[in-house]
Protein backbone atom coordinates (compact mmCIF):
# COMPACT_ATOMS: atom_id res chain seq x y z
CA UNK A 1 0.00 0.00 0.00
CA UNK A 2 1.10 3.35 -0.75
CA UNK A 3 0.46 6.11 1.90
CA UNK A 4 0.23 9.93 1.55
CA UNK A 5 1.82 12.69 3.84
CA UNK A 6 5.31 12.95 5.60
CA UNK A 7 7.47 11.23 7.89
CA UNK A 8 10.57 11.97 9.54
CA UNK A 9 13.55 9.93 8.59
CA UNK A 10 14.19 9.13 12.30
CA UNK A 11 10.30 7.64 12.77
CA UNK A 12 10.58 5.98 8.76
CA UNK A 13 9.72 2.38 10.89
CA UNK A 14 6.33 4.12 12.00
CA UNK A 15 5.81 4.94 8.34
CA UNK A 16 6.48 0.86 7.21
CA UNK A 17 4.56 -0.82 9.85
CA UNK A 18 1.80 2.04 8.87
CA UNK A 19 1.73 0.37 5.08
CA UNK A 20 2.34 -2.97 6.48
CA UNK A 21 -0.99 -2.76 8.37
CA UNK A 22 -2.62 -2.02 5.04
CA UNK A 23 -0.86 -4.76 3.08
CA UNK A 24 -1.94 -7.30 5.73
CA UNK A 25 -5.57 -6.73 5.87
CA UNK A 26 -6.22 -4.79 9.26
CA UNK A 27 -6.79 -1.37 7.64
CA UNK A 28 -9.53 -0.07 5.58
CA UNK A 29 -8.24 3.69 6.06
CA UNK A 30 -6.41 5.45 8.91
CA UNK A 31 -4.32 7.83 10.05
CA UNK A 32 -1.12 8.18 12.24
CA UNK A 33 0.57 11.19 13.78
CA UNK A 34 3.45 12.42 15.66
CA UNK A 35 5.05 15.50 17.07
CA UNK A 36 8.36 16.03 19.21
CA UNK A 37 9.09 19.30 20.73
CA UNK A 38 5.70 20.67 19.50
CA UNK A 39 6.63 19.72 15.85
CA UNK A 40 5.00 17.56 13.52
CA UNK A 41 7.43 14.56 12.40
CA UNK A 42 4.57 12.60 11.57
CA UNK A 43 1.58 12.66 9.31
CA UNK A 44 0.60 9.75 7.56
CA UNK A 45 -2.55 8.73 5.53
CA UNK A 46 -4.07 6.07 3.18
CA UNK A 47 -6.31 3.57 2.64
CA UNK A 48 -10.22 4.03 1.98
CA UNK A 49 -12.52 6.60 4.11
CA UNK A 50 -15.86 3.69 3.31
CA UNK A 51 -15.96 -0.64 3.71
CA UNK A 52 -16.62 -0.41 -0.62
CA UNK A 53 -13.50 0.89 -1.25
CA UNK A 54 -14.54 3.42 -3.37
CA UNK A 55 -13.83 6.70 -1.60
CA UNK A 56 -10.24 7.46 -0.72
CA UNK A 57 -8.93 8.54 2.55
CA UNK A 58 -7.48 11.76 2.03
CA UNK A 59 -5.76 14.49 3.78
CA UNK A 60 -8.52 16.22 5.10
CA UNK A 61 -11.07 12.71 6.13
CA UNK A 62 -11.98 13.16 9.46
CA UNK A 63 -13.01 9.85 11.45
CA UNK A 64 -15.29 8.98 14.56
CA UNK A 65 -12.59 9.14 17.70
CA UNK A 66 -15.37 7.46 20.13
CA UNK A 67 -13.53 7.90 23.69
CA UNK A 68 -10.62 9.42 22.32
CA UNK A 69 -12.60 12.27 22.35
CA UNK A 70 -12.93 11.68 26.17
CA UNK A 71 -9.17 14.07 26.60
CA UNK A 72 -10.41 16.65 24.75
CA UNK A 73 -13.83 17.17 26.84
CA UNK A 74 -10.84 17.14 29.36
CA UNK A 75 -8.89 19.35 28.29
CA UNK A 76 -12.34 21.86 27.86
CA UNK A 77 -12.44 21.79 32.07
CA UNK A 78 -8.93 22.43 32.60
CA UNK A 79 -8.88 25.37 30.56
CA UNK A 80 -11.85 26.73 32.24
CA UNK A 81 -10.07 25.74 35.42
CA UNK A 82 -6.55 27.45 34.71
CA UNK A 83 -8.59 30.84 33.72
CA UNK A 84 -10.77 30.61 37.02
CA UNK A 85 -13.91 29.82 35.69
CA UNK A 86 -13.63 27.46 38.23
CA UNK A 87 -11.65 24.96 40.62
CA UNK A 88 -11.13 21.24 40.61
CA UNK A 89 -11.84 21.01 43.87
CA UNK A 90 -15.36 22.66 43.61
CA UNK A 91 -18.54 20.74 43.93
CA UNK A 92 -20.25 20.05 40.89
CA UNK A 93 -23.34 21.34 42.29
CA UNK A 94 -21.89 25.00 42.59
CA UNK A 95 -22.30 25.27 38.89
CA UNK A 96 -25.07 22.80 38.68
CA UNK A 97 -27.16 23.13 41.38
CA UNK A 98 -29.33 20.38 39.93
CA UNK A 99 -26.76 17.77 40.51
CA UNK A 100 -26.87 18.39 43.96
CA UNK A 101 -30.15 15.81 44.41
CA UNK A 102 -29.56 12.29 45.65
CA UNK A 103 -26.83 13.13 47.72
CA UNK A 104 -24.36 14.50 45.48
CA UNK A 105 -23.34 17.81 46.80
CA UNK A 106 -19.66 16.20 48.03
CA UNK A 107 -18.69 14.87 44.10
CA UNK A 108 -16.02 17.34 43.78
CA UNK A 109 -14.90 18.31 39.29
CA UNK A 110 -12.40 16.36 39.53
CA UNK A 111 -14.18 13.06 40.77
CA UNK A 112 -16.12 13.66 37.22
CA UNK A 113 -12.44 13.77 35.15
CA UNK A 114 -11.36 10.74 37.30
CA UNK A 115 -14.73 8.59 36.25
CA UNK A 116 -14.71 8.53 40.22
CA UNK A 117 -18.41 10.30 40.24
CA UNK A 118 -20.56 7.07 40.77
CA UNK A 119 -22.72 8.01 37.43
CA UNK A 120 -21.25 5.26 34.81
CA UNK A 121 -24.13 4.88 33.11
CA UNK A 122 -28.16 5.77 33.73
CA UNK A 123 -30.72 4.03 36.11
CA UNK A 124 -33.06 3.84 33.44
CA UNK A 125 -33.05 2.64 29.79
CA UNK A 126 -32.67 5.16 27.19
CA UNK A 127 -33.01 4.76 23.28
CA UNK A 128 -30.33 6.11 20.73
CA UNK A 129 -32.85 9.07 20.03
CA UNK A 130 -32.67 10.01 23.47
CA UNK A 131 -29.15 10.40 23.74
CA UNK A 132 -29.02 13.31 21.91
CA UNK A 133 -30.91 15.16 24.22
CA UNK A 134 -28.31 16.46 25.98
CA UNK A 135 -30.62 18.35 28.56
CA UNK A 136 -33.02 14.82 29.15
CA UNK A 137 -29.94 13.10 29.85
CA UNK A 138 -28.33 15.87 32.03
CA UNK A 139 -31.79 16.10 34.15
CA UNK A 140 -31.41 12.16 34.37
CA UNK A 141 -27.86 11.91 35.64
CA UNK A 142 -28.65 15.64 37.91
CA UNK A 143 -31.33 13.13 39.68
CA UNK A 144 -29.64 10.03 40.05
CA UNK A 145 -28.08 8.65 42.79
CA UNK A 146 -24.41 7.47 42.45
CA UNK A 147 -24.18 3.95 42.38
CA UNK A 148 -20.85 4.04 44.73
CA UNK A 149 -19.18 6.42 46.56
CA UNK A 150 -17.98 8.87 44.53
CA UNK A 151 -14.24 9.54 44.78
CA UNK A 152 -13.84 6.02 46.03
CA UNK A 153 -12.85 4.31 43.18
CA UNK A 154 -13.05 4.35 39.57
CA UNK A 155 -15.40 3.11 36.98
CA UNK A 156 -15.32 4.36 33.49
CA UNK A 157 -17.94 6.62 32.57
CA UNK A 158 -18.09 4.88 29.17
CA UNK A 159 -20.99 7.40 27.56
CA UNK A 160 -22.21 9.74 30.61
CA UNK A 161 -18.84 11.51 30.84
CA UNK A 162 -19.68 13.51 27.85
CA UNK A 163 -22.99 14.78 29.56
CA UNK A 164 -21.21 15.53 32.97
CA UNK A 165 -18.18 17.23 31.67
CA UNK A 166 -20.53 19.05 28.92
CA UNK A 167 -23.18 20.54 31.55
CA UNK A 168 -20.16 21.49 33.41
CA UNK A 169 -19.11 23.67 30.75
CA UNK A 170 -22.34 25.04 29.47
CA UNK A 171 -22.79 25.90 33.46
CA UNK A 172 -19.95 27.98 33.72
CA UNK A 173 -19.04 29.12 29.90
CA UNK A 174 -22.26 29.33 29.02
CA UNK A 175 -22.14 27.78 25.37
CA UNK A 176 -21.89 23.82 24.70
CA UNK A 177 -18.54 21.71 25.13
CA UNK A 178 -18.09 21.26 21.23
CA UNK A 179 -18.58 25.39 20.91
CA UNK A 180 -15.97 25.85 23.63
CA UNK A 181 -14.02 23.17 22.33
CA UNK A 182 -13.94 24.61 18.71
CA UNK A 183 -13.25 28.40 19.61
CA UNK A 184 -11.15 28.13 22.28
CA UNK A 185 -9.12 24.64 21.29
CA UNK A 186 -9.73 23.86 17.65
CA UNK A 187 -9.36 27.31 16.15
CA UNK A 188 -6.18 28.70 17.89
CA UNK A 189 -4.34 25.41 17.44
CA UNK A 190 -5.52 24.76 13.80
CA UNK A 191 -6.83 21.46 14.71
CA UNK A 192 -9.33 19.96 12.81
CA UNK A 193 -11.17 18.47 15.23
CA UNK A 194 -15.20 18.57 15.49
CA UNK A 195 -17.13 17.28 18.44
CA UNK A 196 -20.87 18.08 16.41
CA UNK A 197 -19.51 18.17 13.25
CA UNK A 198 -21.02 21.35 10.90
CA UNK A 199 -23.19 20.90 7.76
CA UNK A 200 -20.25 21.73 5.89
CA UNK A 201 -17.96 19.55 6.74
CA UNK A 202 -20.13 16.17 6.74
CA UNK A 203 -18.87 14.88 3.29
CA UNK A 204 -15.32 14.79 4.76
CA UNK A 205 -16.44 11.51 6.99
CA UNK A 206 -15.43 8.42 6.60
CA UNK A 207 -17.96 5.29 7.26
CA UNK A 208 -17.16 3.86 10.53
CA UNK A 209 -16.36 0.05 9.08
CA UNK A 210 -17.95 -2.15 12.35
CA UNK A 211 -16.12 -5.93 12.97
CA UNK A 212 -19.10 -8.52 12.35
CA UNK A 213 -20.25 -9.63 15.53
CA UNK A 214 -19.09 -6.93 17.49
CA UNK A 215 -21.38 -3.87 16.40
CA UNK A 216 -22.83 -3.42 19.75
CA UNK A 217 -20.40 -2.38 22.57
CA UNK A 218 -21.37 -4.56 25.61
CA UNK A 219 -18.58 -6.31 27.64
CA UNK A 220 -21.20 -8.14 29.70
CA UNK A 221 -23.77 -8.93 28.10
CA UNK A 222 -26.78 -10.40 29.79
CA UNK A 223 -25.85 -9.53 33.56
CA UNK A 224 -27.50 -6.71 35.53
CA UNK A 225 -23.77 -5.11 37.21
CA UNK A 226 -22.52 -1.90 37.42
CA UNK A 227 -20.31 -2.86 34.03
CA UNK A 228 -23.34 -4.13 32.15
CA UNK A 229 -25.50 -0.73 32.93
CA UNK A 230 -22.79 1.04 32.44
CA UNK A 231 -22.40 -0.43 28.87
CA UNK A 232 -25.98 -0.27 27.81
CA UNK A 233 -27.15 3.10 29.54
CA UNK A 234 -26.69 4.68 26.90
CA UNK A 235 -25.96 2.02 24.37
CA UNK A 236 -23.40 2.29 21.90
CA UNK A 237 -24.16 0.57 18.63
CA UNK A 238 -21.56 1.02 15.82
CA UNK A 239 -23.56 1.72 12.49
CA UNK A 240 -25.10 4.60 13.93
CA UNK A 241 -21.69 6.65 13.75
CA UNK A 242 -22.58 6.56 10.03
CA UNK A 243 -26.12 8.54 10.30
CA UNK A 244 -25.98 12.69 10.36
CA UNK A 245 -28.11 12.28 14.01
CA UNK A 246 -24.99 10.87 15.52
CA UNK A 247 -22.63 12.98 13.54
CA UNK A 248 -23.77 16.31 13.65
CA UNK A 249 -24.56 15.59 17.55
CA UNK A 250 -22.49 16.96 20.47
CA UNK A 251 -21.50 13.70 22.24
CA UNK A 252 -18.34 14.69 23.97
CA UNK A 253 -17.59 11.23 25.09
CA UNK A 254 -17.78 9.32 22.34
CA UNK A 255 -18.25 11.31 18.89
CA UNK A 256 -15.55 13.57 18.23
CA UNK A 257 -14.60 13.80 14.03
CA UNK A 258 -10.98 14.14 13.47
CA UNK A 259 -7.35 12.31 12.16
CA UNK A 260 -4.37 11.65 13.46
CA UNK A 261 -2.93 15.19 12.43
CA UNK A 262 -5.92 16.93 14.41
CA UNK A 263 -5.89 15.22 17.76
CA UNK A 264 -2.17 14.95 18.01
CA UNK A 265 -2.47 19.16 17.26
CA UNK A 266 -5.07 20.00 19.84
CA UNK A 267 -2.52 17.68 22.59
CA UNK A 268 0.30 18.66 21.67
CA UNK A 269 0.37 21.29 24.09
CA UNK A 270 -0.55 18.94 26.95
CA UNK A 271 3.14 17.31 26.28
CA UNK A 272 4.80 20.94 25.67
CA UNK A 273 4.20 22.93 28.92
CA UNK A 274 0.97 24.38 27.61
CA UNK A 275 1.91 25.67 24.47
CA UNK A 276 2.71 24.32 20.82
CA UNK A 277 2.16 25.76 17.57
CA UNK A 278 2.57 29.28 18.62
CA UNK A 279 -0.47 29.51 21.11
CA UNK A 280 0.01 29.23 24.88
CA UNK A 281 -3.08 27.00 25.54
CA UNK A 282 -2.57 26.89 29.37
CA UNK A 283 -0.50 27.08 32.34
CA UNK A 284 3.18 24.17 32.86
CA UNK A 285 0.91 24.13 36.28
CA UNK A 286 -2.44 23.31 34.85
CA UNK A 287 -0.86 20.54 32.43
CA UNK A 288 1.48 19.84 35.78
CA UNK A 289 -2.38 19.39 37.62
CA UNK A 290 -4.12 16.83 34.71
CA UNK A 291 -1.37 14.04 34.88
CA UNK A 292 -1.69 14.03 38.69
CA UNK A 293 -2.36 10.50 39.80
CA UNK A 294 -5.96 10.69 41.09
CA UNK A 295 -6.92 6.56 41.77
CA UNK A 296 -5.39 3.65 40.81
CA UNK A 297 -7.05 0.02 41.32
CA UNK A 298 -9.59 -2.65 39.61
CA UNK A 299 -11.74 -0.39 37.83
CA UNK A 300 -15.42 -1.07 38.50
CA UNK A 301 -16.71 -1.24 35.22
CA UNK A 302 -13.42 -2.39 32.81
CA UNK A 303 -12.93 -4.90 35.12
CA UNK A 304 -9.02 -4.16 35.04
CA UNK A 305 -5.81 -2.26 36.86
CA UNK A 306 -6.10 1.31 36.02
CA UNK A 307 -4.23 4.30 36.84
CA UNK A 308 -6.37 7.55 36.28
CA UNK A 309 -5.41 11.31 36.19
CA UNK A 310 -7.93 14.10 35.33
CA UNK A 311 -9.22 12.89 32.17
CA UNK A 312 -6.73 11.06 30.77
CA UNK A 313 -5.28 7.31 31.93
CA UNK A 314 -1.72 6.82 32.98
CA UNK A 315 1.06 4.11 31.85
CA UNK A 316 1.08 0.97 34.41
CA UNK A 317 2.84 -2.14 34.59
CA UNK A 318 0.18 -3.88 33.09
CA UNK A 319 0.49 -1.01 30.15
CA UNK A 320 3.64 -0.03 29.41
CA UNK A 321 3.79 3.13 27.77
CA UNK A 322 8.01 3.52 26.91
CA UNK A 323 10.56 5.30 29.39
CA UNK A 324 8.14 7.56 31.39
CA UNK A 325 6.20 5.77 33.66
CA UNK A 326 3.78 8.27 33.65
CA UNK A 327 3.34 8.98 30.22
CA UNK A 328 -0.76 10.01 29.47
CA UNK A 329 -2.94 8.40 26.86
CA UNK A 330 -6.54 6.98 26.27
CA UNK A 331 -8.24 5.35 23.22
CA UNK A 332 -11.14 4.78 21.60
CA UNK A 333 -14.05 1.50 20.60
CA UNK A 334 -12.01 0.74 17.36
CA UNK A 335 -8.97 1.27 17.45
CA UNK A 336 -7.95 5.04 18.00
CA UNK A 337 -5.32 6.46 20.53
CA UNK A 338 -3.49 9.09 21.81
CA UNK A 339 -0.47 9.34 24.04
CA UNK A 340 0.72 12.11 26.07
CA UNK A 341 5.09 12.15 27.30
CA UNK A 342 5.46 15.23 29.15
CA UNK A 343 9.32 14.18 29.67
CA UNK A 344 10.32 13.28 26.03
CA UNK A 345 7.56 15.70 24.79
CA UNK A 346 5.90 13.54 22.78
CA UNK A 347 2.81 13.33 21.45
CA UNK A 348 1.02 10.13 19.17
CA UNK A 349 -2.02 9.90 17.66
CA UNK A 350 -3.77 6.86 15.14
CA UNK A 351 -6.98 7.06 14.09
CA UNK A 352 -8.49 4.00 11.76
CA UNK A 353 -12.38 3.36 10.74
CA UNK A 354 -12.26 -0.09 10.24
CA UNK A 355 -12.86 -1.37 13.84
CA UNK A 356 -11.57 -4.73 15.55
CA UNK A 357 -13.18 -4.06 18.68
CA UNK A 358 -10.61 -3.38 20.98
CA UNK A 359 -11.49 -0.89 23.54
CA UNK A 360 -7.61 0.61 24.42
CA UNK A 361 -5.87 -0.51 20.81
CA UNK A 362 -5.03 -3.63 19.36
CA UNK A 363 -2.35 -4.91 16.54
CA UNK A 364 -2.25 -1.98 14.87
CA UNK A 365 -1.52 0.02 16.79
CA UNK A 366 0.92 -1.73 18.79
CA UNK A 367 3.12 -1.97 16.22
CA UNK A 368 3.09 1.89 15.39
CA UNK A 369 3.56 2.69 18.70
CA UNK A 370 6.35 0.14 19.20
CA UNK A 371 7.66 0.86 16.29
CA UNK A 372 7.67 5.37 18.05
CA UNK A 373 9.36 4.44 21.15
CA UNK A 374 11.81 2.40 18.99
CA UNK A 375 12.80 5.48 17.05
CA UNK A 376 12.39 7.31 20.09
CA UNK A 377 15.05 5.07 21.64
CA UNK A 378 17.24 5.67 18.91
CA UNK A 379 17.32 9.11 19.03
CA UNK A 380 18.87 9.46 22.46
Amino acid sequence: MVVDGHCDPAFARVGEIFADNFDRGLEVGASVAISVEGELVVDLWGGHADAEMSRPWAEHTLANLYSTTKPMAALCVHLLADRGGLDLDDPVARHWPEFAEAGKQGVLVRHLLCHAAGLSGLDVDVTIQEMYDHDRIARLLAAQAPWWKPGTQSGYHVVTYGYLLGELVRRVAGVSLGEYFRIEIAQPLNADLHIGVPASELERLADVVPLPGAEVLNLAPGQDTIASRSFARPPLIAAEANTRAWQQAELPAVNGYGNARSVVRAQTPMACGGTAFGVELLSARAVEVAFTEQLRGVDVVLGQPMRYALGYGLAQPEMPLGANRDTAFWGGWGGSMVTVDTVARTCFGYVPNRMLGALLGDERLAGLFGAFLEAQEGAK
